[in-house]
């Protein structure tokens, strides 16, 4: 049992390791040493110093003073965790942290960091941001957190599954040598991985280590030769392993890591590393021993965003899967609003996540379930865990965000549901974002187009109606990985990764009304060629994978034309046609009823 229970405890003991060290302001990241977006319990240093448990965060300490920055999808969440007697809320985007700390210390202070917990791009800019202000940045040996957290939960320690090559369609050695291929191609000699996920789908294995990422944490490094060295507690492997990857894999124990990046050092390598992705620690130790770095983007995120034929097949089931498990339960809450149900947002992602238990395959959830009704729904990344959910009955519409992790594959759907009364203004909203969300699932684009230039097409109804939404239209989603996968998204902003057959990306426009409403439909989309005759181009266009029905009754069908009206009733054609074979009695009934014509 810890003694420091109360937040002002904590900050009091990790400003004294502060005061030892000499350093005036200490920064405390969300992240982990992969910089992954999900983290083990072990690894949740910010909720431990602050409380705050969102995924994107940062805090700062000085010695009188604590900051902590979120950005707009938690700054209600950040107020009902964090004590304002303890902390200052700042905006992650509009008052970045480093700019901040200037204003807060004088020249000649020192800014302690913990240098495994941030990328190198981060080190390399923060470094030059704080010394054109006289302030030096100091890597600690130790973090200051980690000497004060005694019931720290314990690191994972669960073996590593084997994930076959009838699942992952190709061999880890095949793809091995792909990737050093692009290393010989770069004059580099190493490539040092450092993000779970390439890791894992480069080894062709998987894990339990992160909630809501099936991967084992562990680095890697790639020699041009396709030979690899893998560090991770030996135990966790069973004797399969060597067969299953190649003998050209050495298995060192994690803590050797420091010692390898040492002798590639000294070896005077060069060595391919994303400065975007790998912590600052593995490149300053590289660099001090007389490595070359080469800085550009991981070669295994292109790679596996790209799915073989066998992948894709591996999603289509898992959606399958995934469709069946979601059209029981609508069918379940349509029952449940005739009946007068007594349950609130929590119960109803129970109840999700008990349909999808009862699907062979099932793994866990792909992401925490958005569960809300009524104004909770305004919040794009509501999450009822963090005060009393909202009691069903008193609202018209309701919002669920989920998906699953299956061995086939990942998945992620959002629909919006009568439940109640609702307006003719609230229908209204619906089919405007309906309409977009059927103007990017139609999309036919040339070879080379990027996701931020099919954007537009997703909002222009909400545009020409005054509206928008505040978030990108469609992530990446990985092969029983992240279901957060880049580099492609589609997004007002950001990525120009061109979309390539085999990529699989949400389609998830919305609209959002603060204190009422919130509305989000989404499909996970397939990006394939669209052979046409005589085309002078090479089109693509998307493949729904996604097969569950979109809720009719909120649709003004007046708002449709003819074509929209058209997809609709062909998409509902062919979610009866795939998923009604595996429903039967009142669930059969019910999803004939939700994929009539309109």
């Amino acid at each position: 049992m810890s003694t420091l229970t109360t937040t002002a405890d904590r900050l009091a003991a990790v400003r004294q390791r502060m005061q030892d060290n000499e350093i005036q302001a200490f920064i405390v990241p969300h992240d982990d040493e992969h910089l992954g977006e999900y983290t083990s319990p072990c690894d949740e240093r910010l909720a431990w110093i602050s409380g705050f448990t969102g995924s994107a965060g940062l805090a700062v300490i000085l010695e009188n003073q604590a900051a902590l920055f979120v950005d707009g999808r938690y700054t209600v969440q950040a107020r009902q965790q964090v004590s304002e007697q303890d902390f200052i809320f700042l905006h992650l985007i509009n008052d970045p942290c480093l700019a901040w700390i200037v204003t807060q210390l004088p020249a000649g202070s020192r800014v302690g960091i913990d240098a495994r917990l941030h990328s190198f791009a981060w080190y390399r800019q923060a470094q030059e941001t704080l010394e054109a202000a006289g302030i030096t940045l100091h890597p600690l040996p130790k973090n200051p957190i980690d000497e004060q957290w005694d019931d720290r939960p314990e690191a994972p320690a669960s073996p590593a599954r084997l994930f076959s090559e009838t699942l992952s369609g190709e061999s880890s050695l095949s793809k091995r040598q792909r990737i050093a291929a692009e290393l010989r191609a770069k004059k580099a000699d190493a490539l040092l991985l450092t993000q779970c996920e390439s890791i894992n789908w480069l080894l062709n294995i998987r894990g339990s280590d992160i909630p809501a990422l099936p991967v084992v944490k562990a680095f890697a490094v790639l020699y041009s030769n396709a030979a690899m060295e893998f560090f991770i507690d030996p135990s966790r492997l069973d004797c399969q392993f060597t067969p299953h990857v190649g003998s050209d894999v050495a298995v060192y124990p994690a803590n050797k890591l420091d010692e390898v990046l040492q002798r590639i050092g000294e070896d005077k390598l060069v060595v391919w590393l994303d400065h975007a992705t790998a912590n600052a620690a593995c490149a300053l130790t590289l660099t001090t021993y007389g490595a070359t770095l080469t800085d550009a983007a991981d070669p295994c995120l292109i790679a596996k965003a790209v799915k073989n034929e066998t992948e894709l097949a591996g999603m289509t089931e898992a959606h399958r899967k995934d469709a069946i498990a979601m059209c029981q339960f609508l069918h379940w809450l349509d029952q449940r609003v005739a009946e007068g149900y007594d349950g609130d947002e929590a119960s109803l992602a129970s109840q999700v996540e008990a349909f999808r238990e009862q699907q062979s395959g099932y793994l866990e959830p792909s992401f925490a379930t958005i569960s809300a009704l009524g104004p909770n729904a305004a919040l794009p990344h509501y999450n009822f865990r963090n005060g009393t959910p909202r009691a069903f009955g008193l609202d018209g519409i309701y919002l669920v965000d989920s998906g699953g992790h299956y061995h086939e594959g990942t998945t992620d759907i959002t629909r919006t549901v009568q439940v109640g009364d609702v307006s003719d203004d609230t229908r209204r909203m619906f089919t405007l974002v309906m309409k977009g969300h059927i103007a990017l699932s139609q999309a036919h684009f040339p070879k080379g187009t990027c996701g931020m230039q099919l954007d537009v097409l997703a909002r222009l109804p909400l545009w020409q109606a005054g509206f928008n939404f505040d978030h990108g239209t469609g992530h990446g989603v990985g092969h029983v990985l992240s279901v957060h996968e880049g580099p492609q998204r589609i997004s007002p902003k950001g990525s120009t990764t061109p979309l390539q057959p085999g990529m699989v990306v949400s389609n998830e426009p919305g609209y959002y009304r603060e204190n009422a409403f919130g509305i989000r439909c989404e499909n996970l989309i397939a990006v394939e060629e669209v052979p046409m005759e005589a085309a002078e181009i090479t089109r693509y266009g998307f493949r729904n994978l996604t097969l569950v029905p979109f809720d009719n009754r909120l649709l003004l069908k007046e708002l449709l034309s003819e074509d929209e009206q058209q997809w609709l009733n062909d998409y509902h054609h062919r979610v009866f046609s795939e998923i009604g074979p595996s429903l039967n009695g009142e669930a059969l009934l019910w999803l004939e009823q939700a994929t009539k014509p309109l």
